[in-house]
């Protein structure tokens, strides 16, 4: 049975990984007024990943009361997060090639600085959750969230080339 529900994690969360990179990179800055595919691709993406939270934490009903307004806060500011990645990523895609010294020490420290504000915000809410959650179920939410954020950084490592051109290697 764990087997089967650890299989159905991950299956799910390289699904939601992928949509999220996807959807994300695909975006863009404009937005028009009614939804676009690559959006309702990004809210589809971001309902499984609440669907794959919420089948494995094994919330009773009273703790998911609590837990769910606390997991929304908590997700809309790692979507300003991810936001920041995603533009930053976007904004390297188109020059990677030609990257200044300058430019490429500030997308390094820019990827440290988001790196950061993940471990902060982490920070900030790990007191929130412990405070509505048993211990374990605490720790849980924090692996399902790291493991998914894995995923992600693992689509966004395959999917982003290396600084510089070939004659800089």
């Amino acid at each position: 049975m764990k087997r089967i529900k650890y299989r159905r994690f991950v299956v799910l969360g390289i699904a939601a990984a992928l949509l999220l990179v996807l959807g994300g990179f695909q975006r863009g800055a404009a937005q028009s007024s009614p939804p676009s595919q690559k959006q309702l691709d990004l809210e589809a993406a971001k309902a499984q990943r609440k669907a794959m939270v919420g089948g494995n934490m094994n919330l009773t009903e009273q703790e998911a009361q609590s837990f769910w307004p606390l997991y929304n806060e908590y997700e809309k500011q790692m979507d300003q997060i991810d936001e920041r990645h995603v533009k930053m990523i976007n904004d390297y895609a188109k020059n990677y090639e030609t990257l200044t010294d300058d430019q490429a020490k500030a997308k390094l420290d820019e990827t440290l600085t988001i790196a950061q504000a993940r471990l902060d915000a982490q920070k900030k809410y790990v007191p929130q959750f412990r405070a509505i959650l048993s211990q374990i179920k605490a720790t849980r939410f924090f692996q399902i969230d790291n493991k998914t954020h894995a995923l992600v950084q693992c689509a966004v490592a395959q999917i982003v080339p290396l600084a510089g051109t070939a004659r800089d290697q």
